[in-house]
């Protein structure tokens, strides 16, 4: 509840600020029954969901870890084993791992006082983006920054940081997140290629021309990965690859 309350936080913006009601209201009747009454920002909130899974592909590691996983597993040559559904599953778990900081932090310093009525809705929302931002600006390529810095119709990039705005910001993060995702798939590839090119070698020297390469390499490339603790590697370099925040 509290990771779904700082995502709709981020996500409300101006709309639900223009409301300037509370979300629930507790009327009293004239017996002194009490009930609560649902208000249109409400409303505003449950269509707010939607923007959900742009916030987490835009916003968060999910997308450089999905990345990886995918092409590990097209590097194993297993076909879709690991399912799609288990892939998304681990990657949003190390996701939660990996942005655990960004999360707390953004509680404790926005959800927690504007769910507690120490601040407003736009105060909040600036506490909210700051750690954010940083986890983002750590992760971006300063050429993707400038990139679309230039896209927007700017000619000089930004002195600070804080003046980037993040429209320009997510996409310049999503594009770096893009480019390091193929970067650990390209290190993760080359010793299951250089595994089938081995295998391939062999049977072209034996002569076995109509035998599958792949059929033969699978077996290995299955037992070198899991000699080598290949999942809890892959796991741990993921995680270590996302550079800390300050």
């Amino acid at each position: 509840m509290k990771i779904l309350a700082l995502l709709l936080l981020l996500s409300l913006g101006p709309t639900a600020q223009a409301a300037g009601i509370p979300a629930l209201t507790l009327e009293t009747s004239a017996n002194g029954a009490q009930s609560w009454s649902l208000s249109l920002q409400v409303l505003a909130l449950m269509t707010a969901l939607s923007l959900l899974p742009a916030l987490l592909l835009t916003m968060t590691s999910f997308t450089r870890i999905v990345i990886v996983l995918g092409l590990l597993r097209q590097a194993l040559g297993t076909g879709q084993t690991p399912s799609n559904q288990i892939l998304i599953g681990l990657s949003l778990f190390l996701s939660l791992f990996v942005m655990a900081p960004v999360l707390g932090k953004i509680h404790d310093d926005a959800v927690k006082p504007y769910m507690d009525g120490k601040l407003e809705f736009q105060p909040a929302l600036d506490q909210a983006q700051k750690p954010l931002r940083a986890f983002m600006l750590a992760q971006t390529r300063e050429a993707d920054l400038l990139t679309f810095t230039r896209l927007s119709g700017r000619d000089e990039p930004y002195a600070e940081a804080s003046e980037v705005p993040f429209t320009v910001l997510a996409a310049s993060f999503l594009t770096s997140e893009l480019t390091t995702a193929f970067q650990i798939g390209f290190l993760i590839f080359v010793p299951f290629v250089v595994i089938d090119l081995v295998v391939s070698s062999v049977l072209m020297s034996l002569g076995m021309m109509m035998l599958s390469p792949m059929l033969i390499s699978l077996p290995f490339k299955l037992m070198l990965f899991v000699m080598v603790d290949g999942w809890s590697l892959t796991m741990s370099m993921l995680a270590a690859s996302f550079k800390a925040v300050a």
